[in-house]
């Protein structure tokens, strides 16, 4: 990752007090116990903080809550958070990385009717169908294509190799990672009499609304009729199916190798782990909890965690695992009580 930011330049991304040599150069990034000079960390952990007279950053971005040791070599920079401050200075070095690229490599083909914002990039063998329209600072990357009636907002990336189906609508600041599939056919099949299934055409498509993610490889289905509804702020991880019809919530995060089945809706603001499994035509709850591995197979509350496959709500479970637990001990003492009823019965 290229930088070329002075320590004073940093700490006003996120309004940060330097103390010591706000002209330094930072030029990378690193841990607090493996920087090297030219590098900036963070310390939010009171665990570390003898790291300031060992580490060879030459910035550190660090708590206010922290008290600061009387020996310490770098600059640092106080914040009130820490570990978000340096969330918020790595996406603005990727902004600055991805923001370089600007214009459309060749080969590329760009359909006479699309509608390009001149501050676009467009890598090269990418395919841009009729009547796409790519608003200020979209950057598609090479081995794109683009279908026919698509609109992608504002200083959207589209990494390497995505594939976006026709008539879909991707809102502002929205991330799609490399081989991701936007738009594919719901898995929509009507069995026959002869025991054979036939394809129901989908005809809908897919909506993702503003700051959402999408992770490498994710699959997202579009409608049979109407659209699949990915909301504001939703985080999706690799590897994800969304079938047709399913609309994610706003400000919903899904862990790797889960898969949402069609027409289910997911509430806004929950939480999925990795290899949660949800069934078709459900509603579930906003604020909700799916650990991982989680069957879910009716609908949930607000608020409610759940956990176990069938999935039930944590408190069920807790109990449920503790008698499963002692199963093998309780089947013994069954067996036992079996033969001193036998040997009663006997006598």
């Amino acid at each position: 990752m290229n930088i070329d930011f002075t320590v004073k330049k940093i700490a006003k991304i996120f309004n940060g007090k330097v103390i010591g040599d706000d002209e330094v150069t930072i030029k990378g990034i690193g841990t607090i116990e493996n920087a090297n000079k030219g590098d900036i960390t963070f310390l939010s952990n009171a665990k570390y903080i003898n790291y300031l007279d060992k580490t060879n950053a030459s910035a550190v971005i660090i708590d206010n809550s922290l008290t600061i040791p009387k020996k310490y070599k770098p600059t640092l920079i106080k914040v009130v958070n820490a570990y978000e401050s340096f969330a918020i200075l790595l996406t603005e070095i990727n902004k600055a990385n991805i923001l370089v690229k600007k214009g459309i490599e060749k080969p590329s083909y760009i359909s006479k009717n699309a509608k390009i914002n001149k501050n676009c990039y467009i890598g090269a063998f990418s395919y841009i169908d009729e009547n796409v329209v790519l608003n200020e600072k979209v950057k598609i990357f090479p081995n794109c294509y683009v279908g026919k009636n698509t609109s992608i907002g504002s200083n959207t990336i589209i990494y390497p190799g995505v594939k976006i189906y026709p008539n879909t609508v991707i809102g502002n600041n929205c991330t799609i990672h490399s081989n991701s599939v936007i738009g594919s056919d719901g898995f929509g099949f009507a069995p026959q009499e002869n025991e054979e299934f036939i394809t129901i055409p989908q005809i809908g498509n897919v909506i993702i609304k503003d700051n959402v993610s999408i992770g490498s490889n994710t699959v997202i289905d579009k409608a049979t009729i109407e659209s699949t509804i990915i909301n504001e702020g939703v985080k999706l991880d690799n590897l994800i199916q969304i079938g047709h019809n399913v609309e994610i919530g706003k400000n919903t995060v899904i862990a790797a190798q889960s898969g949402i089945s069609g027409s289910t809706q997911v509430g806004k603001n929950s939480m999925l782990g990795g290899q949660v499994g949800v069934v078709g035509h459900l509603k579930l709850g906003d604020f909700s909890k799916y650990a991982a591995q989680a069957g879910v197979s009716k609908n949930t509350k607000n608020n409610q965690t759940v956990i176990g496959s069938p999935a039930m709500p944590k408190d069920q479970f807790i109990k449920s695992y503790i008698i499963f637990k002692k199963l093998p001990s309780i089947v013994r003492q069954i067996e036992e009580l079996e033969k001193k009823l036998s040997n009663l019965q006997s006598k």
